[in-house]
């Protein structure tokens, strides 16, 4: 019996190339996307992995084979796949492993209008199609089979992305882009031609063997090149995407990451500016700057879970006008409530070329608190170790817990939060206080209860 349950993650497949999947089993993959969504046309994209053109290919081949018009936009980044399947009410797929290493890649799905494809919104379907094919062969192919045709879209996203922020009348600004080899080399130059932006380009040659940094910009030992070029050039501040491009990640002036959290209250405070009284998502991890801001700025916080399924559907339950993540995920209603790393990173640029003070100043306002960062704890009992964690706070005058996603443990002027992975024997450990001290204390506590 063939198992996919190494490959088929919550949100999407992932897995090494040829090992754990190849074309043969991609094919298998676009006849089942074709049936569980029942659709009559898809659109598909691809990253720059040496093995994405050829899944993504054999993926269109089983697909059509169904009798599915596919639509390929051959290579983007996957918030430029999500802008096709919105702009077009098209089920997309693109091939992508994000900023895992070079030998692995994966799908990343959705329904028509970017509506995510996860475990229990047709991907287990999808797993249990795609297995018993394997076993039993693959179906019988339509009577008529489906077209495969190119269009590039490129343009039309930029102009999308464009129309929602203006930036032909911010002050020039000197950025510095790493792209990491990854697919922002392939949309930042449209993006941004012709805008009054000095663009310096950092290893934009769309290579999938990432022979410079692995393109993941949450590690700090990937933006140190970043770092540095900001710093030597005097630019006004510095951005880095991940390798699909959806994540975007900011340093300022000093070459000093901007966190996350300051960059979801600065956009939520800029969007509640153009839709007054609206929603605004952000995860159980993101600061308290976030909620406080949201308030202040007369919107409406709504704390969810982590990642992307469940800050998308809040989104659609809400009616939210944007959410946002501590792992530089940006979510826009106006993009069909899904993640673009550039969007955000026009925010930033709007609203810091639209004044005149440099970043850390404006950034200042949204950064209110000392947080510890993610801490990731190798443990063999997660359950245990979260019990125990439990019954250590527990009762505690002036303690509240919660257990939203993980445990949430919330003093006066702390708190924090542990998650055990969905993937690894980890414990995710986040902090976050009034003062550096107090978030070393309090994680140094919890760390010592986590690691027995």
């Amino acid at each position: 019996m063939t198992d996919l349950s190494q490959i088929v993650k919550a949100y999407d497949v992932r897995g090494v190339v040829p090992t754990q999947w190849d074309e043969p089993l991609a094919e298998l993959f676009g006849a089942a996307f074709a049936e569980v969504t029942d659709a009559s046309a898809i659109v598909t994209g691809h990253d720059m992995r040496p093995s994405s053109p050829g899944l993504a290919r054999a993926f269109a081949r089983g697909a059509a084979a169904r009798g599915v018009d596919v639509t390929e936009i051959g290579l983007c980044s996957t918030d430029e796949l999500y802008f096709a399947s919105g702009a077009h009410s098209l089920p997309g797929a693109m091939f992508t492993a994000s900023h895992n290493p070079a030998q692995y890649n994966g799908i990343k799905m959705c329904r028509a209008g970017a509506a995510p494809v996860g475990q229990d919104t047709g991907l287990a379907d999808i797993r249990a199609l795609v297995e018993r094919w394997s076993d039993q062969g693959a179906p019988e192919p339509a009577p008529k089979p489906g077209t495969i045709t190119q269009r590039d879209v490129l343009g039309d996203y930029a102009a999308h992305l464009r129309g929602l922020v203006d930036l032909s009348g911010i002050r020039p600004l000197k950025v510095v882009v790493d792209a990491g080899n990854g697919m922002g080399g392939h949309t930042v130059p449209t993006v941004f031609e012709g805008l009054p932006l000095e663009l310096d380009a950092m290893y934009f040659e769309l290579d999938g063997s990432f022979p410079n940094h692995e393109a993941n910009p949450l590690d700090p030992k990937n933006i140190v090149d970043l770092q540095a070029r900001v710093r030597e050039t005097g630019a006004d501040l510095g951005l880095a995407f991940d390798g699909d491009a959806d994540r975007c990640f900011v340093v300022d002036q000093n070459g000093d990451p901007v966190s996350p959290s300051a960059i979801t209250a600065l956009v939520a405070a800029r969007e509640l500016a153009k839709h007054p009284g609206g929603t605004i998502i952000h995860n159980c991890i993101t600061s308290w700057s976030v909620p406080e801001v949201v308030k202040e700025n007369g919107g409406t916080p709504v704390r969810t879970r982590v990642g992307h399924s469940f800050i998308k559907e809040e989104m659609a339950k809400t009616g939210a006008i944007f959410g946002g993540e501590h792992s530089a995920h940006y979510y826009f209603r106006d993009f069909w409530n899904a993640d673009t790393g550039m969007l955000a990173a026009m925010h930033v640029l709007a609203a810091l070329g639209g004044q005149q003070g440099p970043l850390s100043e404006l950034v200042a306002q949204y950064d209110r608190y000392a947080a510890s960062g993610e801490i990731n704890s190798t443990v063999d009992d997660q359950t245990g170790r979260m019990a125990a964690i439990k019954a250590a706070y527990e009762g505690r005058e002036g303690i509240a817990l919660d257990e939203l996603d993980g445990l949430t443990v919330t003093a006066g002027d702390w708190w924090f939060n542990v998650r055990p992975s969905n993937t690894e024997p980890l414990l995710r450990l986040n902090v976050e206080a009034r003062d550096t001290a107090a978030v070393d204390r309090v994680r140094d506590e919890a760390l010592t209860i986590i690691r027995g």
